[in-house]
């Protein structure tokens, strides 16, 4: 048997393969927002914390109309304009069922809207795995571990027997603050080395490793 009872998962990067979208629509914005364009790595870097820190982080912006904007035009890109493919990561839905028939309840913590992860769980129809969610609408950004605090409250789990699943330093970093156990996919937005400075319990390399090393 696990000893975990609660497995968190970032979403972008981690469950969805959806950097190079949003890549590109934040370049897309930045040029509809006459800004400069930022480079791949730059977005990358930004990837993961909620969409207006994310923009305020990434274009230096302090002025609330100009970050609106910003953020206008990156929604308008994502849902309506850019149609770069964001699939699951291969296996990601076995992974779901391999844990949930062990019992383990699933849940996210992501830095998208609500809106935006429920289009992206009926895109893939992957909603009824979850038990439940945190979104950039519910709770304050990564790397602020307040989506974990909420879930495990809500979920009445204990810190020691739930794991964060993610791509980035800040689902990383968010996790490490409260002693949770992490792990950490070095396929994402972020670079394996960094990802270790967190001291995650396993890197893995493709999410069909994820349950051999959770249920060890």
């Amino acid at each position: 048997m696990s000893k975990y009872k609660l497995v968190i998962f970032d979403w972008d990067g981690t469950v969805m393969d959806s950097a190079a979208k949003i890549i590109r629509c934040m370049q897309s914005a930045a040029r509809v927002c006459e800004l400069p364009i930022p480079t791949d790595d730059e977005v990358g870097h930004i990837i993961g914390i909620s969409l207006r820190q994310a923009i305020q982080t990434l274009f230096a912006l302090r002025d609330d109309v100009k970050i609106d904007e910003v953020v206008n035009a990156y929604k308008d890109a994502f849902v309506h304009q850019d149609k770069t493919p964001s699939p699951l990561f291969e296996g990601a839905e076995d992974v779901f069922i391999a844990l949930k028939n062990k019992g383990i309840t699933l849940a996210v913590a992501t830095g998208k809207a609500r809106r935006g992860l429920i289009r992206a769980w009926d895109q893939t129809n992957t909603a009824h795995y979850f038990t439940d969610s945190r979104c950039a609408d519910d709770a304050a950004s990564k790397p602020s571990p307040d989506m974990l605090l909420q879930l495990l409250e809500a979920l009445n789990v204990s810190v020691e027997h739930a794991v964060m699943v993610g791509d980035t330093t800040y689902d990383m970093q968010m996790a490490q603050s409260i002693g949770m156990d992490r792990v950490a996919v070095s396929y994402g937005v972020h670079a394996q080395l960094h990802l270790e400075k967190h001291e995650p319990i396993a890197v893995i390399h493709d999410i069909k490793e994820l349950p051999s090393v959770l249920l060890s």
